[in-house]
């Protein structure tokens, strides 16, 4: 049986989450975990309490004495400029979290560039959003057009731009406080950027994706929508996500998206 070896970069709500569900998995080993240089030791003190992380390193870099076969960016944006970029130009496949951060100007390319000298590939997951492959494959004929809409609660959109122009603790109807081009959205909510980057990444790009938010004190949950017409016909998804238990701000769907891209590499039949 062939095993998985891989690097988890980040271990905040999504890296915990990870591991737990990969845990049982024999086919795959988290032999090492990245965390900032501060975090090391803490984060050393918890894995030693667990009986399924004996023989995993923790420190603040990828070590390539320990050469992973992947590594697994679930840290922010940071970490792709820091773990993903180094690990790609060492031939290490990758596998992104944070596509928010493809938003920056240039780092879409840096990350190409770097794949190509390492003669590997990164792979960019779906996250909290669903219909991504569908979307893909309808650009192949020619997409005309790709929009997102965003709702939240008020308070979840506490700490941001939206703050200014919406009073969020006593809003009484659904209110929209944001129209415009997806790096436009990533730039100005970069925390709620992610669904945002993907489906630009995947359809027309991120000066052409049109995004829509609102904050909307009839719902509970963060609600995506998006809809895309072109050669292929016309799709709309809406996706109503709920957050992991450990983290309100966190999708749970994002957690499920990275562990499904794990068991895929190592399954006789991947879907």
């Amino acid at each position: 049986m062939t095993v998985e070896r891989i690097a988890l970069v980040g271990f905040g709500a999504i890296g915990h989450a990870v591991f737990d569900l990969v845990a049982d998995d024999t086919r795959l080993e988290i032999n090492q975990v990245i965390v900032p240089a501060e975090l090391v030791q803490q984060v050393k003190d918890e894995l030693a309490q667990r009986t399924d992380a004996a023989s995993v390193a923790v420190s603040d870099h990828v070590s390539l004495n320990e050469r992973p076969d992947l590594i697994v960016e679930c840290a922010g944006h940071s970490a792709i400029e820091t773990h993903v970029l180094p690990g790609l130009e060492a031939g290490i496949p990758c596998m992104v979290v944070s596509i928010g951060a493809l938003s920056a100007p240039g780092l879409p390319e840096k990350l190409e560039a770097a794949a190509k000298a390492g003669n590997t590939q990164v792979h960019l997951l779906s996250g909290a959003i669903g219909g991504i492959d569908a979307l893909a494959a309808a650009r192949v004929a020619g997409l005309d057009e790709v929009t997102y809409i965003g709702r939240k609660p008020p308070l979840g959109w506490l700490g941001t731009p939206a703050e200014e122009k919406l009073d969020l603790h006593n809003l009484t109807e659904k209110a929209m406080f944001f129209e415009g081009s997806a790096r436009d959205a990533a730039r100005l909510f970069p925390k709620n950027a992610n669904v945002a980057a993907t489906l630009s990444l995947a359809g027309v790009g991120l000066d052409n994706t049109k995004v829509q938010l609102y904050a909307d004190p009839t719902v509970s949950e963060n609600i995506h929508y998006y809809e895309a017409q072109g050669a292929f016909g016309f799709m709309g998804v809406t996706l109503k996500g709920k957050p992991l238990p450990s983290n309100p701000k966190t999708s749970a769907l994002t957690v499920y998206s990275v562990v499904r891209a794990l068991k895929n590499r190592v399954q006789p039949l991947a879907v």
